[in-house]
C-alpha cells in the first residue's frame, strides 16, 4: 500500500503525517508513506485543498486533518 500525503509542510500536513503513521502502526500493516511537498505534484491530483490523503493513488480526503481511526476506516 502506497500512502500519500500532499501538502507544503504546514503543522496541519505534519499532524496528518503523524496521524497516518499512528493509524498505520496500529493496525499492524505495511505501508509506503510519501510526503509530496511539489506544488504541480498535488495539482495533477487536482486537489484545492491541503492537507491531502493519497491512498495507492486515490485521494480519500482533502482540506483537513484526519485522526487517526478516521484514517484506520479508509486503509482497510
Amino acid at each position: 500500500m502506497k500512502i500519500e500525503i500532499l501538502g507544503t509542510g504546514c503543522p496541519k500536513c505534519k499532524a496528518l503525517t503523524a496521524n497516518v503513521e499512528t493509524a498505520v502502526k496500529e493496525l499492524g500493516t505495511t505501508a509506503e508513506i510519501v510526503k509530496v511537498t511539489d506544488i504541480k505534484k498535488i495539482m495533477d491530483y487536482k486537489v484545492m485543498l491541503i492537507p491531502a490523503l493519497v491512498v495507492d493513488g486515490v485521494v480519500k480526503s482533502a482540506g483537513k486533518v484526519l485522526s487517526p481511526e478516521e484514517i484506520k476506516k479508509l486503509l482497510v
